[in-house]
């Protein structure tokens, strides 16, 4: 067998390894294996590159291979689970940063024709904008810089004239490739539109920007791969660009708003709170809440992402025990948009060890919900909001909700009337039927724990 057939060979081995895993990602039963099948993938690929391209100084090779393995596992083992979005987002960001490399390095190879260049200034402008929005995506997920849209008069404008002059110096590039200063004026527009594009969204939709951005890095890649003439880079990038924007889409539509509104709304900003929800709460002690609970036979619990602040997954998952040994049915009801990254929520019920089989989607929760003695909300605030349905002027309204409000007895977990990430007042939390357990998640769970035993 020759050595490029071979090649060949391997590369369709790993592409294949990157769709099956790709697949068993889409289960959460499944994902953990998915990944690992993908990782293999990528491990073959990287090594037959390696060889193909016959690179010699494999030294520096492996020291990369050693740093970036001490990094990844101390972020895995030190990183806090309420600190995995804004990890995600320094993953997408370094990923657009490198294909922004890659594609500058491709330039010293040989000489290029003009589809390759086209391809050099993609990835260039998308792997540069992914770097910059994503650390944008990573202060306000973190709470370094404000959560809230940066809006300023005249921004669509200076955006219009941003892109313009991207398509300019791009142009001026392609036609004059030796001369590296717009390649340089590139680079800094890219960097400045990457800012320009994630500052006028608010926080309560940064779990679509970072599905989004995701998607950017995977195009970024993918440019990336046809610079240097690399198969698998074109096809693992393919791959993550449609499956991110396929997540982008699907997130949309649980929030039954459109791609271009999440972008350009500035969703979150002062003048979009909508009416002021005024009323008398119910307060509970933990206490009363374990006579409610010790006499439920249904129960749900709709986590978000005052779960993963307080670190209370592994007291729900001892609750609910507790409530199935006492004859009650227990099982969770997932938004696609709790918590502030795809997924986060099955992320740290998971980690609970939580039975896959007891997350429920959003749909398939709604329709039990009238049948439920008890839902207990653990800081999902905006994704059980009835204003969507009740409140016309809400900024929220006609955003599909996991409808707690018509559960018999609605437990709302919060540190204060204080409203949620999107900034939005919460008429549930004036239900007859909701009762306020103020305090810590953790500790509030804990006592009613110990009620129980």
């Amino acid at each position: 067998m020759s050595t490029v057939l071979l090649i060949n060979l391997s590369y369709v081995i790993a592409a294949a390894l990157f769709v099956f895993g790709l697949k068993l990602l889409s289960s959460a039963a499944t994902a953990r294996r998915g990944n690992m099948i993908s990782a293999i993938g990528m491990l073959i690929a990287v090594i037959v590159t390696l060889l193909d391209q016959a690179i010699v100084e494999f030294q520096w090779i492996l020291l990369g291979v050693v740093i970036g393995a001490v990094i990844g596992a101390l972020g895995a083992r030190l990183v806090a689970m309420t600190a995995m979005p804004e990890m995600v987002a320094l993953f997408n960001g370094f990923g657009g940063l490198a294909s922004l490399l890659v594609g500058w390095a491709a330039l010293y190879e040989h000489q290029l024709g003009l589809f390759t260049l086209i391809t050099v200034a993609l990835s260039i402008l998308i792997g540069g904008l992914t770097f910059t929005g994503s650390m944008v995506a990573y202060g306000k997920l973190s709470e370094r810089i404000s959560g809230k849209p940066v809006l300023f008069t005249g921004q669509q404008v200076v955006n219009g004239a941003l892109v313009l002059a991207i398509l300019a110096s791009a142009a001026m590039f392609c036609m004059d490739p030796a001369d590296h200063t717009w390649l340089y004026v590139l680079i800094g527009l890219s960097f400045v539109f990457g800012i320009m594009a994630v500052i006028p969204i608010g926080g309560a939709d940064m779990p679509v920007v970072i599905s989004l951005l995701n998607s950017y890095s995977g195009l970024a890649a993918c440019a990336a791969g046809f610079a240097i003439g690399n198969m698998i880079l074109i096809v693992a990038g393919s791959l993550v660009g449609a499956s991110g924007i396929i997540l982008t889409q699907i997130m949309c539509k649980a929030m039954n708003r459109s791609l271009t509104n999440v972008l350009f709304s500035g969703f979150g900003s002062a003048s979009s709170g909508g009416t002021a929800i005024e009323g008398e709460v119910n307060p509970i002690d933990p206490q009363d809440a374990y006579y409610i609970l010790e006499a439920a036979s249904s129960v749900v619990v709709i986590p978000g992402y005052g779960m993963a602040v307080a670190q209370a997954q592994h007291a729900v998952k001892e609750l609910q025990e507790l409530l199935e040994e006492n004859g009650c049915e227990v099982v969770y009801g997932i938004h696609p948009v709790a918590g502030r990254m795809p997924g986060h929520m099955n992320v740290l019920l998971a980690e609970a060890d939580v039975s896959y089989d007891l997350l429920l989607e959003m749909d398939e929760i709604n329709a039990r919900m009238p049948t439920i003695d008890v839902a207990i909300v653990i800081g999902a605030n905006d994704v059980v909001n009835p204003a969507a349905k009740e409140v016309e002027d809400s900024p929220i309204y006609g955003m599909p909700i996991i409808s707690a409000d018509q559960a018999h007895t609605v437990f709302v977990l919060k540190r204060s009337m204080a409203s949620g990430f999107a900034g939005i007042d919460n008429p549930l939390f004036f239900k007859e039927n909701t009762r306020m357990l103020f305090g810590d998640a953790r500790e509030s769970l804990t006592q009613v724990i110990r009620e129980f035993e």
